[in-house]
């Protein structure tokens, strides 16, 4: 396979893995991925998976990265807070949960770090353009304290800078009782009923 038909084949994909260029190519020598990153026709993310150097790397295409190179995983916590414009700024690296270990990438595109959650509670995302897997904002809500139980007072809560009439706004509470449950705790219940009646009442 020369890199013409590489990049033709390949070009949609948010990153590609020698085991994709196998699917298409099961004789492909890898050696040649090397070849062109010398050359500067792509450019490595992490082992095994690569990206065109052309690539325009916008919000959407470092989140289907972020999906691809750990799998099981979706958009959560902080970035979905910046996407959901809860929190006023961007967030320093794309963030997700995982049912694998909790795990990071630095990368030349972007930093990426996955948080681990039990594979019950692997669910509440829905696809963005591009199939990317993004947690509803309750979920997202959800997912953030679950994993970070020191996050309990007015003080924490205040410090989240989190937008507290955009989240109004937004939150289906009936949606957010419903995962709720599915936590099945009722320390995380409580703590949810203090962080909303501390954006009611701030």
């Amino acid at each position: 396979m020369n890199f013409i038909r590489l990049k033709d084949l390949f070009h949609d994909f948010p990153v590609f893995s020698l085991a994709d260029i196998r699917v298409a190519d099961a004789g492909f020598d890898r050696r040649r991925l090397s070849e062109w990153q010398e050359k500067g026709y792509i450019r490595k993310i992490i082992k095994g998976y690569y990206i065109f150097a052309d690539t325009s790397l916008d919000e959407i295409r470092l989140y289907a990265i972020a999906n691809r190179i750990y799998k099981p995983s979706y958009i959560s916590l902080e970035t979905a807070f910046s996407h959901y414009r809860l929190i006023p700024e961007s967030v320093y690296a794309i963030t997700s949960v995982a049912t694998r270990r909790t795990y990071g990438f630095e990368t030349p595109a972007s930093r990426f770090l996955y948080r681990t959650i039990t594979p019950k509670l692997f669910f509440g995302y829905f696809l963005l353009a591009g199939n990317v897997k993004m947690a509803a904002l309750e979920k997202a809500l959800l997912d953030y304290f679950y994993l970070n139980s020191s996050v309990q007072s007015k003080d924490d809560f205040a410090a989240l800078r989190i937008n507290r009439h955009e989240l109004t706004n937004q939150l289906d509470r009936e949606l957010l009782a419903v995962y709720l449950r599915r936590f099945a705790s009722k320390v995380l219940a409580k703590r949810i009923g203090c962080f909303l009646n501390w954006v009611e009442n701030a």
